[in-house]
């Protein structure tokens, strides 16, 4: 069994975020598992991009990712990744396939950061850049859209 990771207080927020992303992965499995029309799991999947999404991914690049630099191979994943979920967006309507990729490409990507690129990011960083970082992610009060809970 793989111990819990012991995360640095100034990248928590960053992690609480992430877990609401992997429930984004849980429900579109729901979704498709309940044979929801693609369109109805897209309106909150575009509500959850430019809501939440969108922000975290700036305050990443903006405050996590220069630790370590951009050429880090690591951090180059993480941007790839990044994309990669931005281009799903610009579709204009989602099938199955796409919200099964999305779902997967999104699952990856949060495990791969906090699997092994916040570990990095913690082991480079200095107690003091640490500390700044606080000042730049709080945590986000997250309110969940369930105009149409089509997960349950």
């Amino acid at each position: 069994m793989q111990q819990p990771i012991k995360r640095h207080e100034a990248i928590k927020p960053m992690s609480r975020e992430h877990h609401h992303g992997l429930l984004v992965g849980w429900k579109i499995r729901m979704g498709l598992r309940k044979e929801v029309a693609p369109s109805r799991i897209r309106t909150y999947l575009n509500w959850f991009y430019t809501r939440h999404l969108v922000p975290h991914f700036v305050m990443e690049e903006h405050y996590l990712f220069p630790i370590l630099g951009s050429d880090h191979a690591e951090v180059q994943t993480a941007l790839e990744q990044h994309g990669q979920i931005h281009q799903f967006f610009t579709k204009p309507e989602f099938t199955i396939q796409d919200l099964q990729e999305l779902e997967q490409l999104m699952t990856l990507h949060i495990r791969f950061e906090e699997r092994v690129l916040f570990n990095t990011i913690q082991a480079c960083a200095d107690e003091e850049t640490l500390r700044l970082l606080e000042n730049h992610l709080s945590d986000e009060d997250f309110t969940d859209n369930e105009t149409d809970p089509f997960w349950l």
